[in-house]
């Protein structure tokens, strides 16, 4: 005879998720900083996540990518000059407001992000081979739930864009 269904103390999970997102975020940082030497070796970690935003939402402008990443202005400033130095980023004339700038990867930033991507992905699917594919892609969307739920906090906490 079986007992009753195992229930899930809410605390000791809540105690559990902030354990292991602590660790999770530890480690993207120290693989940001590892695929930002794969794209040059004078970038920092800082620098990958930047292009990487670039190549997934671009163009922006800087100011977007300060609201988006939560980083000091004067850092997103120092990467973009950075990337555009070293022929990874293009900045133009912003087509809404020409006294503005946006930013997008260069050609040659798109394929080198490319080429790290497509090694990261040929090494999750390594990593996670024997993982069905339906808890991959349930992880893959409990993760994007969580990314919009810290994309609104963050909208919160800076308040309404100026006009």
């Amino acid at each position: 005879m079986s007992g009753p269904p195992d229930r899930v103390d809410q605390h000791e999970a809540f105690v559990r998720l902030e354990r292991e997102i602590g660790l999770l975020l530890r480690r993207a940082r120290a693989i940001s900083a590892r695929l930002a030497g794969q794209l040059h070796p004078d970038l920092d970690g800082a620098a990958y996540g930047l292009l990487a935003l670039l190549e997934d939402a671009g163009p922006l402008r800087a100011g977007d990518l300060v609201a988006r990443l939560g980083l000091d202005k004067s850092t997103v400033s120092r990467q973009v000059a950075h990337l555009v130095d070293l022929g990874l980023v293009d900045r133009a004339a912003d087509p809404v407001d020409g006294r503005a700038q946006v930013l997008t990867p260069s050609a040659e930033g798109s394929a080198r992000l490319a080429r790290i991507r497509e090694t990261r992905r040929v090494r999750w699917e390594a990593d996670l081979d024997d993982w069905p594919a339906e808890d991959v892609a349930t992880l893959a969307e409990l993760l994007a739930r969580l990314n919009r739920l810290g994309e609104a906090r963050e909208a919160e906490v800076r308040g309404p864009r100026p006009a």
